[in-house]
This record gives structure tokens, C-alpha cells and sequence, in this order.
């Protein structure tokens, strides 16, 4: 098929499309109606000198640069793992790059909307190689569309006295100043970006939205079952010296350099699970303190926790669309439900919650999911206290700003809930790509990607999502999938979480 060339000269029959940007040109690839270029470097390997140093500008570059293959990947390999999301671990030193796709390489005037993705996995996993991030549909609806990688774990978040705090999301504002810089290229406007991410991507998404550094790198914000750090400092410190011990080094930047880097991912988790050895208490230690290696109150770029950065006004002007699916946690719970059939459901929830008047007060308000067994009111416990709880307070903190809210309710074949990860490829409108009939089954429902991924791309590209607003009436939300009314908007769909917020 003939194509126009990059620069906007006469069509050229297969040629691969060449952008310049501030650092030097590349070259992508055509696959079908739009173009990608991959593993294209935001900032300087974070290597040698520059490990544990901010994100340094990428050197310039003489010639054509490859961008065909992703970049490295700062998740590292873990023989066996299997994820529900299909995120490649990508060796190499280079790991803080961007994906780009756009159906309009070259059109410097174009001023197509633009998505800037961020992935998730807990803050220490996760890679932006995924096939279901391969954004195909966003350029199909006139949206230029980049995925981010960023530094994981200790490396991108722990709070070493002698070094920047919060690595990983000074990584985000590199990122997103280079798309500010660059995306016109790659026939992207500067001046209408929508960030979003889902998990620990949606929590990054909310951080930026309440981070005064940066507000001028973006205009909206869609978080998919956001989870955020906003991890203490004093917490931060400790966490760092618990793993300076376990390394046998001093918890300086020095100290932490001496260690090979896969020792350091070994040990990190081992510093972060300290605390109980039990699954329940592993559980209510992560509902109580929150993750680890996660963006720290650091007095700098974060100086609160979000929502009360949200509740102060910071990010009032730029429109928010957040939600969860129902049961995020649920199909961990659900492993042991033969050894939790017996358990009574009160007794097994006091585990997790001691207060007595918030306990009856939540079994009260999900009776549903109370006749489906403790394991299910446990497993919907944690999604709430992590997800759905969180998302509302966010949406009320944000008071008369624009946000929307709503549910992922459609049940995955394969898995028997809603869960975790499950709305991602809707959200894509992906239902094709590889792994996806792990988690939605052989024949998920493409209405369904239609609507969610239809609400998405309106979003980006302007528009409101498609439902009355929370910020206009609380509570109202649009339900994906569930046991909604015709409409799929009922007005109280978080009544469920009430207990908690």
C-alpha cells in the first residue's frame, strides 16, 4: 500500500514513516491505518551515575534512530510468573522510553487528542510492552496514543536519604514534558492531553492530578481501579533501613549502588513483608499501611496524600472519570473458600476490621454478597478498602469539579467475578489480543468494549463520558455490564461502600 512520506511529501510505496523530535529522528512502522514507534527514550538510562539520580534528558542523536522494538523494560523477568495482564519483562539498560501510535506520523498540524498510558503492577511490576497497550483503537478514533515505562520498586520509589525522592514519579513528569515537547511530530496537540492508567497506573494518574508540578503537563484524567501510594515518610525510612540491613550496606545512594540490581529486587519484597506472617495478617497489613515502595509524602513534589491535595482544589479544573470493577480482590479470597465455608462471616471479618459498629454496618449494607460465603464478603472487603472506597472519597474530595464515576459489573467466565484487570481490554477495545481469553473468556461481549472504550475515546477527545456527572448528583454511576437498570446508570451505585468512607 502506498503511504504518504512522514514529512508530507508524495505517497511512497511500504516506506516506514520518520518524525523528527527535539533529540534527533526515528523510524517506526505501519501496521494497518496508523504508525508506531517504539521504545523511543524519554531521558538517559538510569544506570551507573544516573541510578538513582532524577531523569536526565536523553542525549542527542545523529541519524535515523530504530523505533521499532520495544524498549527495556524496568520489570525484570521472574521464571513461571504469569500475570492477568500480559506485560513482557524487556532486558536492557535503556528503561525509561515511550510507545507512540498515531494515525497521522508527520502532520505537525494535525493537533490530534492525545492518551498518555501508564501501567500498572503494584508500583514494583508492570511494563508498557503489553500487546493489550498497543493502542490500535485509540488511533483508529483520531487519537494519538503513548504508553509509558517508568522506574519500579526501591529503584523508582524508595526514600534513600542522599538521593531525589520519588524517583518513579519524577519519571512521569520527564515523560509527559517530553510528550509536551515532542508530540506534535507525531500530529499530537500538546494543549489536550488525557492521562490515564489503571491499578497502580490509575494511581499515578490521581497523584499527577494532585501534584501542583504538574499541572501543566495535562487536561484530564481517566483512573482505572486507582491505587495510590501516598506512603508516609516516617514509613518510607523505615522501610529503606529494614532493607539497607537485609543488603548489609548503609541506606545511602552509595551503599545501594555497591548491590547488584537483581539482589536488590530480591530483597525489596522481603523488606516490604516484614510485618506478620500470616495471610490474614499479610492482608490487613496491606489494608492498614497500604504499599510499600510506592510514591512517598516527601515534602517535595508531594507534600499531602491526594485526596487532600483534590480537597484543597488542586487539578478542580481539569475533568476526572474514575471507577473500579466489583470485586478487584475477590478471586484471591475465593482460593480459600473450602476452608472458609465453615468460618462465620463476622467472625472471619473481625480479622480485618475491629470496629464493631463499621463491621455490622458493612455486612449490613452488602447482604448480596454476604449469601455468597465468607470468602466473597472477604474478597469484596479488600476491594473496597483498597478500590471502591477510595474512589468515592477521591470523587468527594473533588466536590463541584468535574467527575464522573462508574462500575465494571460484567463477570468474567473464566475467573467467576468481576476482577481486577478484567475492564482493561474493554477499555482498549481489544478483545482480540493475546491473553485475553484468560481473563474474559473465548467470546467476551463486544458491546460491551463498544460502550466503555466508546465513553473512553469521547473523553479523550473532548467530550464528556456519556453519563450524569458525581460532582452533579453524588452518587449517581454508570455501570459497565451489571445488573443495572436499562438506563446503566443508577444513583447510588457505591451505597455498598458507605461504612468505609
Amino acid at each position: 500500500m502506498a503511504r504518504r512520506d512522514a514529512r508530507g511529501g508524495e505517497p511512497v510505496a511500504h516506506a516506514a514513516p520518520v518524525v523528527d523530535i527535539a533529540p534527533g529522528s526515528v523510524r517506526g512502522f505501519w501496521r494497518g491505518p496508523s504508525a508506531a514507534f517504539l521504545g523511543i527514550p524519554f531521558a538517559q538510562a538510569p544506570v551507573g551515575d544516573l541510578r538513582f539520580a532524577a531523569p536526565v534528558p536523553p542525549e542527542p542523536w545523529t541519524g535515523v534512530r530504530d523505533a521499532r522494538e520495544n524498549g527495556a523494560t524496568a520489570k525484570r523477568a521472574k521464571p513461571g510468573e504469569r500475570t492477568l495482564i500480559p506485560e513482557p519483562a524487556i532486558p536492557g539498560e535503556s528503561t525509561l522510553n515511550v510507545n507512540v501510535f498515531t494515525p497521522l506520523p508527520g502532520a505537525v498540524d494535525a493537533a490530534l487528542p492525545v492518551l498518555v498510558w501508564f501501567h500498572g503492577g503494584g508500583f514494583v511490576e508492570g511494563s508498557p510492552a503489553s500487546p493489550w497497550y498497543d493502542g490500535a483503537a485509540f488511533t483508529r478514533d483520531g487519537i494519538v496514543t503513548v504508553s509509558v515505562s517508568y522506574r519500579l520498586g526501591f529503584d523508582g520509589f524508595g526514600a534513600i536519604e542522599d538521593a531525589p525522592s520519588n524517583r518513579g514519579v519524577r519519571d512521569w513528569l520527564a515523560a509527559l514534558e517530553w510528550v509536551q515537547t515532542n508530540i506534535r511530530a507525531f500530529g499530537g496537540d500538546p494543549g489536550r492531553v488525557t492521562i490515564a492508567g489503571q491499578s497502580a497506573g490509575g494511581g499515578a494518574v490521581l497523584t499527577l492530578l494532585g501534584m501542583p508540578a504538574a499541572q501543566h503537563l495535562f487536561h484530564a484524567v481517566w483512573a482505572l481501579s486507582a491505587v495510590v501510594g501516598d506512603v508516609p515518610a516516617a514509613r518510607a525510612t523505615a522501610l529503606v533501613d529494614r532493607l539497607a540491613d537485609l543488603a548489609g550496606v548503609a541506606p545511602t545512594r552509595a551503599g545501594f549502588r555497591s548491590v547488584p540490581e537483581a539482589r536488590l529486587l530480591e530483597l525489596q519484597d522481603g523488606a516490604a513483608s516484614a510485618l506478620g506472617t500470616s495471610p490474614f495478617e499479610k492482608l490487613r497489613s496491606t489494608l492498614d499501611e497500604g504499599r510499600a515502595w510506592a510514591p512517598t509524602i516527601d515534602g517535595d513534589l508531594l507534600t499531602r496524600p491526594s485526596p487532600e491535595s483534590l480537597r484543597s482544589g488542586i487539578g478542580a479544573g481539569k475533568p476526572l472519570v474514575l471507577g473500579t470493577t466489583d470485586d478487584e480482590f475477590t478471586m484471591a479470597t475465593d482460593r480459600a473458600r473450602k476452608a472458609l465455608r465453615f468460618v462465620p462471616v463476622s467472625l472471619a471479618l473481625g480479622r480485618l476490621q475491629k470496629d464493631r459498629g463499621v463491621r455490622n454496618a458493612y455486612l449490613a449494607d452488602n447482604a448480596q454478597q454476604r449469601r455468597r460465603g465468607t470468602a466473597a464478603v472477604l474478597g469484596r472487603y479488600a476491594t473496597d478498602r483498597i478500590f471502591r472506597a477510595f474512589a468515592v472519597r477521591v470523587a468527594d474530595a473533588r466536590g463541584d469539579a468535574p467527575t464522573w464515576m462508574y462500575r465494571f459489573s460484567w463477570v468474567s467466565p473464566t475467573i467467576g467475578w468481576a476482577c481486577h484487570c478484567l475492564d482493561v481490554p474493554f477499555w482498549w477495545d481489544c478483545l482480540d489480543a493475546d491473553a485475553v481469553p484468560g481473563i474474559a473468556g473465548d467470546a467476551p461481549p463486544q458491546a460491551l468494549a463498544d460502550a466503555l472504550h466508546g465513553s473512553a475515546a469521547a473523553f479523550v477527545r473532548g467530550a464528556e463520558p456519556g453519563w450524569e456527572a458525581w460532582s452533579d448528583s453524588r452518587g449517581t454511576t454508570r455501570v459497565f455490564g451489571g445488573e443495572a437498570s436499562t438506563a446503566d446508570v443508577i444513583p447510588d451505585g457505591y451505597a455498598s461502600v458507605r461504612a468505609l468512607v
